[in-house]
């Protein structure tokens, strides 16, 4: 039998360069976490004076950027806490990383030097502060290209024909319609750039001291790649923006390796000089790695700053609303997901407004107020939702006439306001069945056989409880949170070990027969609950669709 061991006394680092942190996970030989550490953005570093991470531009309707600065210097903090913890970086013989989807950076004619040329005496935000044409970076809580998507889709034939040929329809939070914005709105600042990165690739591009390629992965969330293909799609690139091929680089498998580390952190942290960093990729595989979700019928949910839901699939099925990607532990199958905006800060300012601002009094009114919620029904959008494209704003209805059962003779009234207790279960309610009603739409399947939570939220129980009832399933959750730190640390040892057997292996060779003695072991959190209610919560889903699709039509933005 083929060996597919790790080197003992090995390291293997993991980053998640997120919204509102970037997070270090460390496994070692044997998949288990030996070190974490997290730099938040707005408290660890509050003269970028973002909020949750991010600052909103008051003049630019729906603009939301990070200053790409920022992210350098939270790459320096984390190090360097890593260091004081007398953390010995030379055992890492590997390391990769998860950057925040669809968010990009403009690096400035010139800059390859200064990333070539680090001084390890000096920190590195010293060093980058004029390698940016574009300081910004717009992130994938950005609405603001809308007609940059318009156009795109209309000049490759429609909605439908960029989906069967990029894996999803034009989203305003995609690198490609950000970019055709930069062209038209930053032209000077688009033609003093010699490579546009992702933040995935970007950090990978800080650790190997040149650019990194775009992982085919998270190149998918660009509009920009030929799915089929795994390559840049001719068409698109010349209706997005000129010369757009020349600055993006090659794309490669996310298992490949983009380089060693670079000197500057062999002389500054003793790392080893043969550590190799693994292509970095997006938040939402590397949380598919680390949950190690590896059958078409499981289907994982992150419960982040946006909300996620995601599976695998053998084939790509083209569709108008959700996302297929690459798998990114897989040579051939693919990853579908949903994304939707209102997450973890909808879900806390909604706490915050009802519930004293306490967890424990946002639970205790889920658990005192019944399933389906007596009939209501709430819609809450703090920012602009990406599912179902719906603007700022919070819509309340109540059903009259319904009876759990039957939707015949059910009307719907619009009210300004529910009392407290129902307000925090027409929320947690309203953001699961939605995931339903578009996981069934999508293909996904229905009932899942068990559900991997994941993300902040998945911690809650009270919170996981109504997704069990709604999906009809078992909920699981893995010991870190941290999925998506900890499936890059995972992602690191399998792309060091395809680079020792020299092709592709399964990325399961690694922890086969071994799942329960590592950190990805899965734990039940919630049992399904009963049939008989997952019906009603069917009933009560096609109405929220009804009323859904009602909104749409009057306040759609796409």
């Amino acid at each position: 039998m083929e060996n597919y061991s790790l080197p003992q006394g090995s390291y293997f680092l993991g980053f998640d360069s997120s919204t509102q942190s970037l997070k270090a996970t460390v496994l070692d030989a044997s998949l288990n976490i030996v070190a974490k550490e997290i730099v938040n953005f707005d408290s660890g570093l509050p003269h970028y004076k973002t909020k949750d991470g991010v600052l909103r531009d008051p003049s630019v309707n729906g603009r939301i950027v990070s200053p790409t600065i920022m992210w350098v210097e939270a790459l320096d903090l984390i190090l360097h806490r890593l260091q004081e913890s007398k953390f010995d970086f030379g055992k890492v013989v590997a390391i990769s990383g998860s950057g925040q989807q669809h968010g990009s950076v403009y690096w400035k004619n010139g800059s390859s030097a200064i990333l070539s040329s680090l001084d390890p005496k000096k920190t590195m935000v010293d060093q980058f502060g004029d390698a940016f044409s574009v300081k910004e970076s717009p992130i994938w809580m950005d609405s603001s290209t809308t007609e940059q998507c318009k156009a795109i889709e209309k000049a490759v034939g429609g909605a439908l024909e960029l989906s069967k040929l990029t894996g999803s329809r034009a989203y305003e939070r995609f690198t490609g319609p950000q970019i055709r914005r930069i062209f038209e709105t930053q032209t000077k600042a688009y033609e003093n750039t010699e490579r546009i990165s992702l933040v995935s690739s970007f950090m990978a591009s800080l650790l190997i001291g040149s650019y990194a390629c775009i992982d085919q992965t998270d190149g998918a969330g660009m509009n920009l790649m030929d799915i089929k293909e795994r390559d840049w799609s001719k068409t698109v690139l010349e209706v997005t923006a000129p010369g757009l091929e020349k600055k993006l680089g090659k794309l490669v498998p996310a298992y490949a390796v983009a380089g060693s580390i670079a000197p500057y952190f062999v002389e500054r942290y003793h790392f080893d000089k043969n550590c190799l960093i693994v292509q970095w990729s997006g938040d939402n595989p590397n949380s598919l790695a680390g949950l190690t979700l590896n059958s078409p019928g499981d289907l994982a949910i992150s419960l982040g700053t946006s909300d996620t839901v995601f599976g695998i699939t053998a084939e790509h099925k083209p569709c108008l609303e959700g996302h297929v990607f690459p798998n990114p532990v897989d040579i051939k199958g693919y990853m579908v997901m949903l994304c939707y905006k209102n997450g973890s800060l909808t879900r806390e300012d909604i706490r915050n407004k009802c519930a004293d601002k306490s967890w424990d009094v946002f639970n205790s009114f889920l658990q005192q107020t019944q399933p389906l919620n007596g009939g209501k029904l709430g819609y809450y959008y703090k920012d602009h939702e990406i599912i179902p494209p719906l603007p700022v704003g919070y819509h309340r209805y109540v059903l009259e006439n319904f009876n759990e059962n039957t939707l015949d003779g059910v009307k719907e009234r619009e009210v300004t306001e529910f009392d407290a207790a129902s307000e925090v279960r027409a929320l947690v309610e309203g953001q699961f069945l939605s995931m339903r009603a578009h996981a069934e739409r999508f293909g996904m399947p229905s009932p899942p056989k068990r559900i991997i939570a994941t993300g902040g939220a998945s911690a809650n129980n009270s919170i996981l409880s109504s997704a069990a009832s709604i999906f009809g399933c078992n909920v699981y959750k893995i010991e870190s949170s941290d999925s998506a730190s900890m499936g890059a640390a995972l992602r690191a040892a399998h792309g060091w070990l395809c680079n020792k057997k020299g092709n592709f292996v399964p990325i399961s060779c690694m922890y086969m027969d071994k799942l329960q003695e590592t950190s990805l072991k899965c734990t039940l959190a919630v049992a399904a609950g009963d049939e008989g209610l997952t019906s009603k919560y069917g009933l009560l889903m096609k109405k929220r669709t009804e009323i859904e699709n009602g909104l749409v039509q009057k306040l759609g933005r796409m």
